[in-house]
């Protein structure tokens, strides 16, 4: 027989062999010859070897049609336990084993049927009949051997293989009576055996009534194994699409009362392994982890668990294996991780006849001692009390609890000059302003890719002194209106709503980021205002290593909103060819498209165009909307990417430089 043949009866061999409640699998299936067997063995022993490999869903479906024939042997051991312990019988077991054993005891050995079927090839068949089932018209209208057809040497297996698949017979053997004018074929048929319940086991990933809605087999009837094994199927598929793809249905049993019971082996994650982290503690990986021990092992967490320790940005490279766990049933998920730098520290110094010594000191880490938490203090110096001096420290814990609350905490106080420009592009005047204070942010998900955020803010903004001559001079009295209405005490409450889908948030090729912001100020402060922003940023793979980055954004404000909270646009991070915040206003509306494309290894060139305005008018949008094409170059180094962009505007090319990259 060939392994397709062997394949379409080991359902219905595991199913009746737990009927006769010995070890007994029909004499059809126990003449495969010995290759037949090996290839089954590979098979059933290729459960290890495949589910080390998540690219491969597919193996998991042959290694369970593969395991059927060897469960009669283990529902054997299992109804032998039960005879020894006497548990009562109902008159229906009773009956169904009874027929099983009569069955037996006149049911030819294999190598005796195909030696007689081999007597009569090519003589004329003289009729073909079947009989022992209520069932046996059905097996006759899959026969294909007709009265006056010569007996070939596959004729009969041929019909036995089509009465199998019909799916409404347990067994079927062929006898052969020698005629003067040729032979008469009958086929000795036993049907399956009628279904009265179904009971679902080991299933966790997918609950017991979506799986029974998938059996159409109908209780109370025949059962049909065909009809079954394409329920299987499906069931099986259903897994391998919620992303289940080591899940397998592992044993199918039918108790002498009809109850069909099916196992489940749903591929158990038993923990996790990591490897390659010197610095980086092994629970700051693993609690990125989207699966929890003991759960099923779903290739889609894995996918989203390796996107999530990537995005750490700890990590060069990320990886992922399966290794078999301590119980067969159990696989063990490594995680093998290529850290990199994450610390830094930068120090700067000069001398000015009028400042005297300046200078400035960075020093952070975002893995501070391996913990995940980031860190960072920059400090300016100089010798004029008036000239750019003060810091600002940043401390951020991601993990504050088990619900992933993170938590935010930002210190500063500093001096530093502004050039203010009009949205002419000339500059009003140049500046020192300092600001002061600090705020906390607190942020919890909400689902997998949604995190709301709460931000409380207390900020002082002074103007410290006029620079030199060029443009106008607001330390004067006659501007004492322009410094009372920006700059004072800030008090504010922000309420954020993100949800990002981004493959990769560092170097997007996928997905979006979406994020819903409302500012209220007031609370004992100098200034009383609200602020509602939208922003969404979209990414469209086009390429190999292409991609369309597509950014939109609005807002709208009302009440005092000073300049050092109102919108606005000029300069690297939102309208490139214009001045740092050349248009501001309670109003915004801006976007930008922009085509990044791969030149060589960590360096990526990009084609865009940026447009929008600020402005004050309580209408809905502005009157004119700026715009600027560009080219850009963004350069992977140690310390972070470093993007340069060359925008035309307006008023000619203007060239921006900054570290971190884009959006």
């Amino acid at each position: 027989m060939n392994k397709r043949k062997y394949k379409s009866l080991a359902c219905a061999f595991a199913l009746a062999t737990s009927f006769a409640t010995i070890n007994f699998s029909p004499a059809y299936a126990a003449a495969e010859d010995e290759t037949s067997t090996t290839e089954a063995s590979a098979e059933d022993a290729g459960v290890t070897t495949t589910a080390t490999d998540t690219d491969t869903p597919a193996a998991t479906e042959a290694t369970t049609e593969a395991a059927s024939p060897a469960q009669p042997a283990a529902q054997t051991d299992t109804a032998a336990s039960t005879a020894d312990t006497k548990v009562p019988v109902s008159k229906e077991a009773s009956a169904q084993a009874n027929k099983i054993e009569a069955w037996r005891a006149v049911r030819p050995e294999e190598a005796t049927i195909k030696q007689a079927g081999q007597n009569y090839v090519g003589q004329t068949v003289v009729s073909v009949d079947a009989q022992g089932s209520d069932f046996s018209s059905k097996a006759m209208a899959a026969v294909k051997l007709k009265a006056g057809d010569v007996l070939g040497a596959e004729s009969v297996s041929a019909d036995r293989q089509a009465i199998y698949e019909t799916g409404l017979f347990y067994d079927v053997y062929p006898s052969f009576v020698a005629v003067p004018e040729g032979v008469k074929i009958t086929y000795h048929v036993m049907e399956n055996p009628v279904l009265k319940s179904i009971e679902i086991v080991g299933n966790k990933a997918l609950d017991t009534k979506t799986i029974k809605g998938m059996i159409t087999v109908p209780e109370g009837q025949i059962l049909n194994s065909k009809a079954l094994n394409a329920n299987i199927s499906e069931i099986e598929a259903r897994y391998r699409k919620d992303g289940f793809i080591l899940s397998k249905i592992s044993d199918i049993n039918m108790s002498n009362e009809g109850v069909l019971r099916l196992t489940f082996n749903e591929g158990i994650l038993e923990g996790y392994a990591v490897k390659g982290n010197e610095k980086t503690k092994s629970n700051v990986i693993i609690r990125e982890m989207r699966m929890k021990p003991g759960e099923a092992f779903n290739v889609k967490k894995a996918r989203r668990s390796m996107q999530r320790v990537y995005n750490l940005g700890f990590f060069e490279d990320v990886n992922m294996k399966l290794n078999p766990g301590r119980d067969p049933n159990s696989i063990v998920l490594e995680v093998d991780v290529v850290e990199k730098r994450t610390g830094n520290f930068a120090v700067g110094a000069g001398y000015s006849s009028s400042d005297g010594i300046i200078g400035m000191v960075s020093i952070g880490d975002k893995n501070f001692r391996g913990t995940g938490d980031s860190v960072n203090l920059s400090y300016e110096f100089s010798g004029d009390s008036t000239d750019n001096k003060g810091y600002v420290f940043t401390y951020t814990r991601p993990w504050l609890d088990k619900k992933e609350t993170t938590g935010t905490i930002r210190v500063y106080n500093r001096t530093y000059q502004y050039d203010d420009y009009g949205t002419d592009g000339n500059l009003k005047e140049e500046y020192h302003k300092k600001y002061s204070g600090g705020e906390i942010t607190l942020g919890r998900p909400v689902s997998e890719y949604s995190t709301n955020y709460i931000t409380l803010r207390n900020r002082t903004d002074e103007y410290i002194s006029h620079v030199d001559d060029e443009g106008v001079d607001r330390s004067t009295p006659a501007y004492a209106d322009w410094r009372e209405s920006n700059f004072g005490l800030t008090r504010s409450l922000t309420l954020q709503h993100v949800t990002d889908t981004r493959d990769n948030v560092y170097n997007p090729m996928s997905g979006g980021r979406v994020s819903l912001k409302t500012e209220f100020a007031g609370f004992g402060g100098d200034f009383n205002y609200q602020k509602y922003t939208i922003e969404d940023n979209r990414y469209i793979k086009v390429g190999h290593a292409q991609v369309i980055a597509l950014r939109g954004q609005y807002g709208r404000g009302n009440g005092s909103i000073p300049e050092s909270a109102q919108y606005q646009l000029g300069g690297q991070d939102s309208l490139r060819g214009y001045r740092d915040d050349q248009f501001k206003g309670n109003n915004m509306l801006s976007g930008t498209i922009e085509y990044r494309f791969p030149i060589v290894s960590k360096v990526q060139g990009a084609l865009f165009t940026d447009f929008g305005n600020a402005w004050n008018e309580s209408k809905w949008s502005p009157g004119t909307i700026h715009h600027s094409i560009g080219v850009g170059l963004q350069l992977e180094t140690p310390i972070g990417p470093i993007r340069f962009d060359v925008g035309h505007g307006e008023d000619g090319n203007r060239t921006d430089f900054s570290v971190g990259g884009t959006f």
